[in-house]
């Protein structure tokens, strides 16, 4: 890939995903505009010696670790591979931000960090000379947290116990109330109107499997139902999914929580990526 210079007297900030957003156009993420893209933002203002080595040890190996000023770090933690809803994303960073010493007032589902080839501006941050410092990359490594399931399962519970909605567990000597050919024909119903395909040429299923069930829980279908829709329509299901039944109870617990998205500055990235909601008198199911 080209690499181009960039000027060091510009100020970027690093969006709710590691990614540029050069890169982002090449590779569109698909997801909606208003959840997390997995990865969690902490932002060590005052890192204490030998913090990152702590994650590790904790099981929160960082993905990527900036040096925004001498003394001060900023680290991307990936805890899911698909998007995260805000209500769960902001209680992970927060845990973390506790947990290390982070700036609380980071500690949030789309907060901006800062982008390594720039210099960080911050008057209080230029050296003795009245330089600003260059922002540079201390660690990448592309892979998930060895306990984001941990962080996941913690965010949920928090939100379970304040009285919101759970889902109620897949078992596996369950009968299907739903045939095969009608799960799969209410899933794919969904893939064209939704223009999957055309708009995403290479989809992630496990994140269409994410809005499906969302969709279809607020219609009142009952979880049981929509497992079953996922489980026979999502395209060569399991796909890579060690644990099937897992997957599912993880993919209808994220997709009962009901949240309001709020409009931010986060918003604006991937307008466009989200699917229209169908109207409910295109719906297969009746």
């Amino acid at each position: 890939m080209e690499h181009h210079p960039v000027a060091p007297s510009r100020h970027r900030k690093l969006p709710a995903h590691p990614q540029p957003r050069r890169l982002r156009r090449l590779h569109p993420p698909l997801m909606p505009t208003t959840w997390n893209a997995g990865y969690i933002l902490l932002d060590l203002d005052r890192a204490a010696a030998g913090v990152v080595q702590r994650m590790r040890d904790n099981g929160h190996d960082p993905c990527v670790v900036l040096q925004t000023s001498p003394g001060h770090l900023q680290a991307w933690i990936h805890v899911s591979a698909s998007p995260l809803e805000p209500p769960i994303a902001t209680a992970i960073a927060r845990q973390l931000a506790r947990e290390y010493h982070g700036d609380p007032a980071s500690a949030d589902w789309c907060h901006l960090g800062r982008l390594a080839g720039f210099t960080n501006q911050k008057p209080a941050r230029h050296t003795g000379r009245g330089y600003a410092p260059w922002v540079r990359i201390l660690h990448a490594q592309p892979a998930l947290a060895p306990k984001a399931n941990a962080l996941l399962e913690s965010a949920m519970n928090l939100w379970q116990s304040a009285g919101h909605p759970t889902v109620r567990p897949l078992s596996n000597s369950r009968t299907a109330s739903i045939s095969a050919a009608k799960a799969s024909a209410i899933y794919h119903h969904y893939v064209r109107l939704w223009r999957i395909t055309q708009r995403f040429p290479r989809p992630d299923w496990s994140i269409v499997d994410l809005w499906v069930a969302k969709h279809l829980l607020s219609l009142g279908m009952p979880s049981t139902d929509v497992q079953d829709i996922v489980r026979m329509g999502s395209p060569r299901f399991p796909r890579q999914h060690g644990d099937p039944n897992d997957y599912l109870r993880r993919t209808l617990a994220r997709a009962a929580f009901p949240f309001s998205p709020c409009v931010t500055l986060c918003d604006n990235h991937s307008r466009s990526a989200s699917p229209q909601a169908p109207n409910h008198h295109e719906d297969p199911h009746g």
